[in-house]
């Protein structure tokens, strides 16, 4: 007897065909349910942020003095901190730049790091990285943190620093008090580079002498 044909196919090579379209639909099935979650995704996150970008320039000796920090992403590192935060940066004779950190603990006391920075680039690029690990370390790259300086005023008054994965975010006044108006527009300048400012927390200064 004479197999029936389907198309000009016998059933065994009609089978055959068919397992292979069937694996190449559950390919495009997967395709595009990966399509449709990545748009969910991108729907609810919106649109891909921009890569951080640092200031165009950074004149090192205005910006060197102290700097008091009016708020923050906590972080491990700080996290015995409760009040009155500053850094001071200087310019040692050899040229290079100390960094001087300290706060205020829970119990009183204030809590002092010192470490260094160096410039990466230019005289003027504003990305810097900086570390607090003993100087015999300093070959080692990941003892480096990146300390980028994303804002700042003509002034040179009112700063926001930060790294390139946004982990991390600082805001550094001249004074212990900002300006709310000159504040409320630092924040939305952050939302424009892509910041969440949920995580922001604001630092207490003035709570003993």
């Amino acid at each position: 007897m004479n197999r029936p044909r389907l198309l000009g196919l016998t059933q065994p090579a009609m089978c055959r065909q068919w397992h292979c379209n069937r694996r190449a639909m559950l390919r495009l099935l997967w395709m595009l349910a990966a399509m449709f979650a990545g748009g969910q995704v991108q729907a609810q996150t919106g649109a891909i942020t921009a890569p951080l970008q640092a200031i165009a320039t950074l004149d090192v000796p205005r910006y060197l003095g102290r700097w008091y920090e009016i708020a923050k992403f906590p972080n491990r590192f700080q996290q015995n901190c409760v009040a009155d935060t500053s850094a001071d940066y200087s310019l040692l004779p050899d040229g290079s730049l100390q960094v001087l950190n300290q706060c205020r603990r829970s119990n009183g006391e204030m809590q002092q790091a010192v470490g260094a920075a160096r410039q990466r680039g230019g005289d003027n690029s504003a990305r810097l990285q900086v570390r607090f690990a003993p100087a015999w370390l300093s070959l080692l790259p990941f003892v480096w943190g990146d300390y980028w300086v994303i804002d700042l005023d003509a002034d040179y008054q009112l700063v926001a620093v930060s790294e390139p994965k946004r982990e991390y975010l600082w805001i550094l006044s001249r004074s212990q008090n900002v300006d709310p108006a000159r504040y409320a527009a630092l924040l939305d300048r952050l939302r424009g580079m892509g910041f969440s400012l949920e995580r922001l927390q604001l630092t207490r200064h003035g709570s003993a002498s």
